[in-house]
């Protein structure tokens, strides 16, 4: 299988280790690097919404967008390391973007805190029903007849862009990327017919799947989801190695003395082990040579 869940292992840890005492004593700041209405930003404010409840102190959400999420998490990095400040990070922000640019302004292993890890989401090659296909294979007909096809992602480096960028490669079609700030922008002019195809998580474009407005062909999940049953996997489709999903996590700046505490919790020993040169190396070799150079178009306005 292709190492993508792995790389981004983070320190998931115990609440009642973590947060004993007195934090936060302030309301505490959760930047999320995307656009509002993404699977980071919907994420993120369940999780506040949570932690305050939780705690009786505020958590907020605040959208720091642009460069892939690195805007954001440059600025998470330069924070105080009070504990105030956390963000929703994930392999784009702390694999993809550092593996590709090594002028980020951080260092995703040695700035950061990694905490929490929250779930997945696959993400799903998707139609607009205008674009007249009704199947995979009928895509790569079309894509391969039209001599290329335009489609929408969250953003340059983010997970949907790298795996549309593998299945071009591997199926040898051309794919022409449409960048945004995050994939509740790029849902927009998918579901207006602007750019008709889309590689997105199920979380921006469940609601709209499930209205019809959307046709799923794949998903990169391992199995089919058991609220799809009739969306193949991309193993299924000829990529047999072939899964990933988008992986949130919680981090915080490095020092984060109120997150220390919880390190080692033995029922969460697979992912107690922060992100490694072994992790970047990997992603350098295995997924930034199938990342095109620049072969895409802005759209982050």
């Amino acid at each position: 299988m292709i190492r993508v869940l792995g790389i981004i292992a983070a320190v998931a840890l115990s609440f009642t280790a973590v947060f004993a005492g007195e934090w936060p004593s302030k309301p505490v700041r959760l930047v999320v690097p995307f656009a509002a209405g993404g699977a980071a930003d919907t994420m993120g404010r369940l999780y506040a919404d949570a932690l305050t409840a939780a705690f009786g102190k505020q958590f907020y959400v605040e959208n720091r967008v642009g460069g892939g999420g690195l805007v954001g998490t440059e600025s998470v990095a330069r924070a105080e390391p009070d504990g105030l400040t956390l963000m929703v990070s994930g392999i784009p922000t702390h694999v993809l973007g550092p593996a590709m640019n090594k002028n980020v302004g951080f260092d995703a292993m040695r700035d950061f805190t990694h905490i929490a890890y929250f779930g997945g989401t696959p993400n799903l090659l998707i139609v607009h029903p205008s674009l007249g296909v009704a199947s995979y294979r009928d895509f790569l007909a079309l894509a391969r007849h039209a001599g290329g096809i335009e489609y929408v992602s969250a953003g340059f480096g983010t997970m949907g862009n790298w795996i549309a960028e593998f299945l071009a490669a591997k199926e040898k079609i051309k794919l022409v990327h449409v960048a945004y700030k995050g994939g509740g922008q790029a849902v927009l002019d998918l579901l207006a017919g602007h750019v008709k195809v889309g590689m997105l998580t199920w979380s921006t474009v469940g609601e709209h799947v499930r209205a019809g407005r959307l046709l799923p062909l794949a998903t990169t999940s391992g199995q089919r989801l058991a609220y799809r049953p009739d969306v193949p996997t991309l193993r299924e489709l000829g990529h047999a190695e072939f899964v990933a999903a988008e992986a949130p996590h919680r981090a915080g700046r490095a020092g984060n003395e109120s997150h220390e505490s919880g390190r080692g919790d033995p029922l969460h020993a697979e992912r107690d082990r922060p992100l490694d040169a072994d992790d970047h190396a990997i992603a350098r070799r295995q997924i930034v040579p199938k990342m095109p150079k620049r072969s895409h178009k802005e759209n982050e306005t």
